[in-house]
Formats: C-alpha cells, structure tokens, sequence
C-alpha cells in the first residue's frame, strides 16, 4: 500500500526502531546491513508498523555503536551505499512505511574532515571555531580546563598537545560542535535537506537538549557544581537545555516546512518534564520522546500519573506523545519487569544485574513476559504515537552475559565494574530457528554473540503460531489502526488501584490488571488479551482491549 498524502500521519503513528548492524545481515559479514533492512520489509509491513526509525547507518569508527559519524550525507561502506539506502526507501515506501533517520547533532566523530582540519589548524583559527576548543589550565596547558565527567566516564577533555583541549561530552572519539558558529548551524541545514530529499520523512535528534552551550565562566564550575539537568527549569544550564535551542529549531523547522507534507521529527531529550515539551511545538521539532515509561515500575499508580502528565503537557503545545517501552540504550522491559519488585525496574539500567552476568537478582522470566505483553497492549491503547524497539514483538530479553571482549559499548571501556553498557539489548535479533546466526545473516556470523536458546525466539518459531507474542504485535497493531479515532481517552473508575481502564472515541478501550491477582472484568466484547482470559475474570498482569455493549 504506497504512502497517502497526509501531513499529520505523525502523530498517531507506530513507529518501529531498526538498529541496522543488528536487524539483519545480507552478506554474511556478521553486521547488518541497508540491503538486510529491505530484505526485511514483508515482515515490517505484515507486523502493521507505519514508520521504521534507522539509528546511524553513516561512516563510522563504531567507537559509540554508530552515533561518532565521520559523514553525515553518505552510507558506512560495511553497510551499503547511497543506492542501497535509496532502494530501502523506495520499498519502504511501497509498503506504505515511511522512513525516520537519526541525526546527530551534538558531536562529530573524530574522524570528521573537520576535525581533521581542526587537529591541523593552529589555535583560534576557524576551523577549530567549529569545535568547542579551551585553553588547558597552569602555564603550559597540562592541565584540563575543568574536571567535568562525560556521559561514558571519564574525563570530558581531550588534550591535543599544543595547550588546548577539546569538549566531549560523551567518548573521546565523538568532538562537541560549536553551535555558535554559523558554518556548523548551516551545515546541518544542508544535510537535512539532502536526506529529505532522498525521501526521508522525518528525523529523530540525538541529544537534542545538548547542542547550545555556554562556556564563557572563568573559571569554568566544577563537575561538583553542575546541577543534574532535569532539575533546571530556567535554561541555565551550561551543557544542557538551553533557551538558544529554540532559534536553533525554529530554523530546523523552516526547511521542515519546505516539503509537502512537511518533514517531522523527534527530540530525544533527557530533561525536566516541564521543560520537554517545548521541543516539540509546531515552530519547533514537532515532538519529543517521552521516557517516562520505560523509566517507571510496573504499577497503576505511575502508569496513570505518567499518561495524565504528558496527555495535559501535549495539549498545551498542540503536539502528540510519544510512548515507549524500550529502546537501544535500555534493558529490555521484558527483562525490567522481570526484576523484582523491590530493584528499581524505574532506572532502566538493571546495573546490578547487568553486573552479575544476569545471575544477580533473578529474573522472573515469565513474570517479565507477562508484564511486557499487558504493557504493550496498553501502550498501543493510547493516543499518541508509539516506538516500538526491534525483536520486542519477539519478547527478546536482554542478554546481560557478554564476554568481556566482545563488549562494543565505549560505556563498559570508561567505567568498568560501574557499567557494562548497553551490548544486551543490540544482539542480532533471530529471525529463522535452524538458520546460522538464528536466520541473522547467511553465514554464522554475528557482530555481537547470540545467546545459547537465542533461536527459540525467531520470527519463524513464532509465525502464525496462536498466542505467540509475534501474533499479539501483528493483532493489536492491525486493531489499533481500524479503531483508531481522535487523540483522547477518559479514564474509567473500576473501583480498583491496582487496575486502569480507559476509554477512546469509537466505544473501545483497554483494561489492565497490574496487580498478582484476579479482578472481575467489566461487561463487554473482548477485542484483544495479553493472555488467556475468560471474558468475565481479568487474570493476574494481564490487559485486554474491550467493546463497549
């Protein structure tokens, strides 16, 4: 079904995230590929998604998974070609699944020709301008021009051996840009349109809250002094949230608007709830991910203050929300609500049971899963658009047991023993039982190692199989686009905390039992269940879509 003309189709949308060296590999080299995307669109297009999200598949040193680029308008040679990249749109789009790519705009890879140019220039030339390049503390510059801490450990100065340092924020391989240097802020101009124009239909921003800085203190605070960011409501940060954001993206959102339909995007933004949503007005990015619930327990309580929170912030900027279980950077949930329920599912990391290999508390494996499934049904439920992470319609768990040297995130390198980084939840997803590489590739090959019972999980085990998780995805996303009508809900009392229930427009609405025991189920024609239900008793973690009588 080829693409409609609509320039809203954004905003109730499905959005399904392919992380490419993991999704599927066409040439047996163990890395996912462009060509491995479009080998897969059968499966995007029966599993009813409306837009795929592609992380980096730019030329990359892979020193950050992807996110250090060296070209920003160009395929990384391991995973194809400019024409690829064309090829998988056009089938995307054949399909009627329109096309997100990341962009990353905070930080280059050292490996930029910039940066090169930068490395090569003298002190205040221009070419460094576009970095963010200090003065070194003491009279020779040894010295960093402050004890920041970057988001992977370690020291957020680099030295370059002439008395200055460079600004990053996250690993040494990934320079910050200057964003108060026009040739920059241009720069990405150019490279939005390039990539509109190849048919791109959106974009997602990574660290969208970092790119404006100010730097100009002396001395610069001390990592001590730096108030955590989500606590800052007035813009004043000096890394993050700033209020120069809102020039930056008005102009984003003009070349959006020289489109038709426009192109949209989303910020990912790590800040103050308050202070969210402004990323996401119509003279800005569009939207904003909304995090809330794969930080939150599996409660009624938070799911109900998470839902009314960001459905009355969406309601002031005229955007739509953005729910999300999982993702590249977090456990997957099946595993977080796996944990028990005293380990902190909220922070997302499961560090302590990442640190244990997964041995470290247990994990309820079928609790988990229980849990995923009533989860999804409810997220699927709301209005808004919803992001989906690859294999979680297979019920993939995360994968905490890696050997040491086959770890890739820059995160287990800087903080060891601290962190083991995010590798469990970007192993190759599986995809044929009795294939190599679980069906991955052609060859045995896998980037990252695939667990032992990894292939119980393919697409090939599941499909068409009654009551698989596979078949409740391909459901409910089949459900949700016939009984989708505008974007409200109202929330009914059923007399229970432990239970919510709400209604849409068109006389549906979803009902989920977040507690350990049975709950009567209210009157009416059970459309979709997490699990086994009878119509009259709402088992244990269970949710089910009803029909009004």
């Amino acid at each position: 079904m080829p693409l409609t003309h609509d320039p809203d189709w954004w905003r109730q949308a499905v959005v399904y995230q392919v992380y490419p060296r993991s999704f599927a590999d066409s040439d047996g080299d163990g890395i996912g590929d462009l060509a491995g995307v479009t080998s897969r669109v059968d499966h995007l297009r029966d599993l009813g998604v409306d837009a795929v999200w592609l992380s980096p598949f730019y030329p990359s040193a892979l020193a950050d998974g992807g996110y250090d680029v060296d070209d920003y308008r160009d395929v990384d040679p391991r995973l194809g070609t400019l024409a690829d990249f064309d090829t998988m749109v056009a089938a995307l789009h054949e399909a009627g699944i329109r096309v997100v790519v990341d962009i990353v705009p905070n930080h280059s890879s050292n490996r930029h020709e910039w940066f090169a140019e930068a490395l090569a220039s003298p002190k205040g030339s221009p070419a460094r301008d576009r970095y963010v390049f200090r003065d070194g503390l003491g009279p020779d510059g040894a010295e960093p021009p402050s004890d920041w801490v970057s988001m992977f450990g370690g020291p957020a100065w680099e030295p370059v051996g002439d008395g200055q340092w460079y600004l990053h924020l996250f690993a040494p391989e990934q320079p910050d840009w200057n964003w108060s240097n026009p040739e920059v802020r241009q720069d990405f101009l150019t490279t939005l349109r390039f990539w509109a124009d190849r048919g791109v239909d959106g974009f997602r921003v990574d660290v969208a809250h970092a790119l404006a800085k100010d730097l100009s203190a002396d001395p610069l605070p001390s990592q001590a002094d730096l108030v955590p960011v989500d606590e800052v409501l007035d813009g004043s940060h000096p890394l993050w949230d700033r209020d120069e954001l809102t020039e930056i993206y008005a102009r984003w959102r003009a070349v959006f608007d020289e489109y038709d339909p426009p192109r949209v995007a989303v910020a990912e933004a790590w800040v103050h709830p308050a202070r969210r949503h402004r990323y996401a007005g119509a003279d800005s990015l569009g939207q904003a991910f909304n995090f809330d619930l794969l930080r939150a327990d599996f409660a009624a309580a938070d799911f109900r203050r998470i839902i009314d929170h960001n459905l009355a912030a969406t309601a002031r900027t005229g955007s739509s929300n953005t729910w999300v279980l999982s993702n590249h950077d977090v456990v997957r949930h099946r595993t977080r609500y796996g944990l028990p329920d005293d380990h902190g599912r909220g922070g997302a990391t499961g560090r302590e049971w990442l640190l244990s290999g997964g041995t470290s508390p247990r994990v309820d494996d079928e609790q988990g899963l229980r849990r995923a499934r009533a989860a999804v049904l409810f997220l699927l439920a709301l209005p808004g658009s919803a992001y989906l992470y690859q294999g979680e319609e297979l019920g993939l768990p995360e994968v905490a047991s890696i050997r040491d040297e086959a770890r890739q995130d820059p995160t287990f390198y800087r903080s060891p023993g601290v962190d083991v980084g995010r590798d469990g939840c970007r192993v190759p997803i599986p995809w044929r039982a009795a294939a190599p590489s679980a069906g991955f590739g052609p060859s045995a090959a896998s980037h990252l190692p695939q667990p032992d019972g990894w292939a119980e999980f393919a697409v090939d085990r599941q499909d068409g199989v009654e009551g698989s998780t596979l078949e409740l995805y391909r459901e409910a996303l089949a459900l949700r686009h016939k009984l989708q009508g505008a974007e409200t809900l109202e929330w009914t009392d059923v007399g229970d905390p432990d239970v919510l229930a709400f209604e849409r427009p068109g006389g549906w609405g979803v009902v989920v039992n977040f507690s350990g025991r049975e709950v009567s189920l209210p009157g009416g024609e059970v459309l979709l269940a997490s699990g086994p239900c009878d119509g009259a008793v709402l088992p244990p973690e269970t949710a089910v879509w009803l029909r009004r009588p």
